[in-house]
C-alpha cells in the first residue's frame, strides 16, 4: 500500500512539471543576438539580416513547436500556454518576413487584395495549419482562457508602430513580469502615446482592440480606467486622470507606422500603405456594418436598373 501511495504521489508531483517541458532556449538565444532593445523597453529593432544567417536555428525551433500536440499543450499551466503562443506568433512573424527579406519595406507587402499577411494559413501548430490571426485572435484573445490585454504589448507585427519585440523568449515562470515591463515600456514611448494640447493621443492599438482593455482586468471597465492604471508610464498627473474620467480630456488615435522594424534601416515602401479591404472589414465591426450597408445599396440599385430595362422591353 505504501508503494502505491508513493507512485501516486510521484505522478501528482510530476504532472504539473509538464508545463515547463518545452524549451524556448534556442529562441531566447536568437532574440538576444538579433534584437536591439531600448533600455526602457519602449522600442526595439530587429536585425533580419543576422536572423537570415541563423535561419536554420529558427526553423529548428519552429519545427519543435510544431511537434507539440494539443493534449500536451492543454496539460500546461496557463502562463506556459500563453508564453508558448506569444513566442509562436513572434517567431513565425520573423520567419514570414524572411521569406521576402530584404526586398520589402513593410509586412503589409506580403498581403494581397483579398488576404492580409496575418490571414495566411501556413503555420503548423497544435495539430492544425493556422494563420497569425488564428494565433492572436482565436487561440489567445478568443479562447477566453487568458483575458489579459497586455498580450497586445507582447505580440509583435514586425513594424515600427508595434510594441517592441522582446529580446528574450517569453516563459511562463516570469510571464507576469515580462508583460508588465513591455506594457509600461510601450506606454512610456512618446512617439506613440502622449499628451497633445491637453488631450491624450495614443496608439491605434487602443482603437482596434479597445474592448480588450474594458473587460475588467485589474478592475478596468473602460479605456480611461486602464490608462489610469499606467498613469506614471503615460506621464499623466492626478488632474489628467480626473479629466479623463470626467470626459474633459479627449482620446485620439495616432497613425500607425507600418514600416519594417529593421535595424539596418527602413526601405522605400512598395505597397506598404496597402492593406486588404477584407481584413479591414473583418477587424473593424463598424466598418463591416458600413460596408454591408453600401453593398446592399449597390445591389438594390442594380436590381432597380434591371427591372427598369425589363419594363422598357415589355412596353
Amino acid at each position: 500500500m505504501k508503494h502505491h501511495y508513493t507512485v501516486l504521489l510521484s505522478l501528482l508531483v510530476s504532472a504539473p512539471a509538464q508545463a515547463a517541458d518545452f524549451d524556448h532556449a534556442s529562441w531566447d538565444t536568437l532574440l538576444t543576438e538579433n534584437v536591439e532593445m531600448a533600455p526602457d523597453a519602449s522600442s526595439s529593432t530587429v536585425n533580419y539580416a543576422e536572423f537570415e544567417e541563423d535561419r536554420a536555428a529558427l526553423k529548428s525551433y519552429l519545427d519543435a513547436m510544431a511537434k507539440v500536440s494539443r493534449a500536451e499543450f492543454d496539460a500546461w499551466s496557463k502562463p506556459d500556454q500563453l508564453a508558448f503562443l506569444i513566442n509562436a506568433y513572434n517567431a513565425w512573424t520573423v520567419e514570414l518576413i524572411l521569406t521576402q527579406y530584404p526586398d520589402l519595406a513593410s509586412i503589409k507587402e506580403l498581403g494581397s487584395l483579398t488576404q492580409s499577411p496575418w490571414q495566411k494559413a501556413f503555420i503548423p501548430l497544435l495539430g492544425e495549419t493556422v494563420s497569425l490571426d488564428n494565433i492572436e485572435h482565436d487561440m489567445i484573445r478568443g479562447s477566453g482562457l487568458y483575458n489579459d490585454p497586455r498580450i497586445h504589448f507582447g505580440v509583435n507585427c514586425a513594424s515600427i508602430g508595434c510594441p517592441a519585440l522582446l529580446n528574450e523568449a517569453f516563459v511562463g515562470s516570469k510571464l507576469e513580469q515580462q508583460l508588465e515591463m513591455m506594457t509600461k515600456g510601450f506606454l512610456s514611448d512618446r512617439t506613440r502615446n502622449r499628451l497633445e494640447d491637453g488631450n491624450l493621443a495614443v496608439s491605434s492599438i487602443f482603437n482596434w482592440y479597445g474592448d480588450d482593455f474594458e473587460q475588467g482586468w485589474r478592475g478596468a471597465e473602460t479605456l480611461d480606467e486602464f490608462f489610469a492604471l499606467y498613469a506614471d508610464s503615460l506621464g499623466l498627473t492626478a488632474d489628467d486622470i480626473e479629466a479623463l474620467d470626467s470626459g474633459d480630456m479627449e482620446i485620439s488615435f495616432l497613425e500607425y507606422d507600418w514600416r519594417l522594424n529593421d535595424s539596418n534601416g527602413t526601405r522605400t515602401a512598395g505597397n506598404s500603405n496597402f492593406i486588404s479591404p477584407l481584413w479591414l472589414i473583418r477587424s473593424n465591426p463598424v466598418l463591416g456594418f458600413a460596408a454591408g450597408g453600401v453593398l446592399l445599396v449597390i445591389i438594390g440599385g442594380i436590381i432597380m436598373v434591371v427591372r427598369r430595362r425589363r419594363r422598357k422591353k415589355t412596353a
